[in-house]
């Protein structure tokens, strides 16, 4: 029986790992998405000094409202999978000594 209590622990050390890993991957992926986000806004800000294009302000209404678009799915995102994250949470433990009893 002290055998399969240190082998559940080293599960349990194992997944409270693996969810930490999984939050930090969550994490980098909303700054990738900010990260996109920043480059169409600065691209919206500067097309107008930079070229000399004509309708340039649609273009850059253009640019930002893609910028908008990917940061708002970002957040979805990131929140989707923080959650998600959170609710297996629960599962880290003796859960599964419930069902081989």
């Amino acid at each position: 029986m002290n055998d399969q209590k240190a082998i559940n622990k080293d599960l349990i050390l194992r997944e409270r790992l693996a969810l930490q890993r999984t939050e930090l991957a969550n994490q980098s992926t909303f700054l990738a998405f900010l990260r996109t986000a920043m480059y169409f806004l600065i691209a919206g800000l500067s097309l107008r000094n930079l070229l000399k294009v004509e309708n340039s302000f649609y273009i850059e209404i253009g640019l930002f409202v893609i910028s908008f678009v990917i940061f708002i799915i970002g957040i979805g995102n990131y929140f989707k999978h923080k959650k998600s994250i959170s609710e297996n949470k629960k599962h880290i433990g003796d859960y599964q000594l419930e069902y081989y009893e």
